[in-house]
């Protein structure tokens, strides 16, 4: 977003445009809720408003996207304008639930496959001992082992069990099982809002 008169357009417009040059090619906007907000929702919104527009004209196809898939995340759905929710544009709307004990093993498996372990740690064990963690908690809780590891001998070259004890001890999930019904909630809103159009539209 820039504070000069038609430049955050420019950039959205920009985007685009290199995306049709360099097709096929995939947009991904992170933090969707940040860059395209409910309209009408503050009072000074005028930029905001006008890079809205904007997408919404790139993505509905004034000019059309071939080989160009737009997708985009966020954890604030319901902040999202809801014009950019409907059929055509960002359309089909995917919920990523909290990672499940085989995909919590998984992932301990990625992050601590550089890391020299004794053979009393299972990770399988760990991925049991972890509901509720994202991804990024899982990332964040090998780091602390090893940190643990080092804390006690600062040329330790191995990770034990101990260390993911402690380390298990000092973190916490962020993620709750209101947060997961909060998202089911909004997709379902979501979901009943378009068949409502949809049969608006027919009428």
């Amino acid at each position: 977003l820039s504070m000069w008169v038609g430049e955050s357009e420019k950039h959205v417009r920009d985007v685009f445009r290199r995306a049709r040059q360099v097709a096929p090619s995939i947009v991904f906007f992170d933090e969707i809720d940040s860059l395209v907000p409910k309209r009408g929702g503050s009072t000074d919104n005028s930029t905001t408003e006008r890079v809205v527009s904007q997408l919404l004209a790139e993505i509905s196809g004034l000019e059309e996207l071939k080989g160009v898939v737009v997708i985009a995340a966020t954890n604030r759905p319901d902040m999202i304008d809801p014009a950019l929710l409907r059929p055509g544009r960002l359309d089909r709307q995917i919920l990523v639930h909290t990672p499940n004990e085989v995909a919590r093993l998984e992932i301990l498996k990625v992050h601590t496959q550089g890391m020299p372990l004794t053979d009393d740690v299972d990770v399988k064990t760990i991925a049991a001992r972890t509901p509720g963690f994202s991804g990024a908690d899982l990332e964040s809780l090998c780091r602390e082992a090893g940190m643990n590891s080092m804390r006690k001998d600062v040329h330790a070259d191995i990770v034990t069990k101990d260390d993911f004890e402690r380390a298990l001890r000092a973190s916490k999930p962020s993620l709750t099982e209101e947060m997961n019904q909060f998202y089911e909630s909004v997709l379902k809103r979501r979901k009943a809002q378009v068949l409502e159009e949809e049969i608006t539209y027919m009428g």
